[in-house]
């Protein structure tokens, strides 16, 4: 385990976040351009493909980092039976869930109901799918939904704040479903699906389209809010949430109901709305 992974144990997680929060939402010229400046050449942002191309343009380095694209930038796989990748970034990894354990790296499992924080939630996911997608602070930042479904609860579990880049995944046991984390249940046309919403270190914050933020305020209790009867439905490939900070989007499917995409593997470099699986 390297040395910032073992740190990350031991640092003040909430109150780290906090602080990047508040230089994020800043709207001090200097610290604004500062903030932007270094991300963009630090991680290669590519601001050609940003509906405002111009970094100067944006009043905070939240309002930057969860830059919309031009429209046309990214489109979605134009077969009606493929289940759209949920974001652009790459895949931590995928696959089936097997006897309940979602795979994470060597070494490294948890189980869906660790994940959903409900085992019973859990239990339409047994031998189905799951796609964990990382997003790089130099990607688009907002997450939109893989097929149609309508919104029936979410569940803000609350957690820690590990780093979930590639060294804290392959080190830290468990570690999605020890993140703070918002799970976001669907109801389709082949049944449930979950996308799972999970917080890191330094992440500002998570937000809804249909309610706003979410996280903060970072939970000290799980807290269950029930949208049915309330007819939120997002169609495929609609923006359904943002990071105000890079993290990973994770995606559970029931058994029976789709295989992922060929060739689709750990490190794939992924964009949004390509195919994430087919229907069967």
């Amino acid at each position: 385990m390297s040395l910032s992974t073992k740190l990350t144990y031991a640092l003040p997680h909430r109150l780290l976040s906090s602080l990047a929060r508040r230089l994020a939402y800043s709207d001090h010229p200097r610290v604004r351009r500062w903030l932007i400046d270094n991300v963009t050449r630090r991680f290669g942002v590519d601001l050609s493909e940003a509906s405002q191309s111009d970094p100067a343009a944006y009043p905070t380095f939240n309002a930057f980092f969860t830059r919309a694209l031009r429209p046309g930038v990214r489109v979605v796989d134009p077969d009606p039976r493929a289940l759209a990748m949920p974001a652009d970034g790459r895949i931590s990894q995928c696959g089936a869930i097997e006897a309940g354990r979602i795979f994470q790296a060597k070494g490294q499992s948890f189980t869906a109901a660790e994940l959903l924080g409900n085992a019973d939630a859990a239990r339409p996911f047994e031998e189905g799918l799951f796609a964990t997608v990382y997003l790089s602070p130099k990607d688009y930042h907002r997450v939109h939904m893989p097929w149609t479904g309508t919104l029936r609860e979410t569940v803000h579990v609350p957690g820690r704040l590990f780093s979930v880049g590639p060294a804290a995944v392959r080190h830290v046991p468990r570690l999605f479903a020890r993140n703070e984390r918002l799970v976001c249940h669907f109801d389709t046309d082949f049944g449930p699906m979950a996308v799972v919403m999970v917080g890191a270190l330094l992440v500002s914050g998570v937000e809804t389209v249909w309610s706003g933020e979410e996280i903060p305020a970072y939970g000290s209790r799980v807290t269950v809010r029930d949208y049915r009867g309330e007819d939120i439905t997002l169609e495929r490939f609609e923006e359904m949430a943002r990071f105000n900070y890079g993290s990973t989007v994770i995606v559970l499917l029931p058994p029976g109901v789709a295989e992922l995409a060929p060739g689709l593997c750990a490190e794939s470099a992924v964009k949004l709305g390509q195919r994430l699986a087919t229907r069967i």
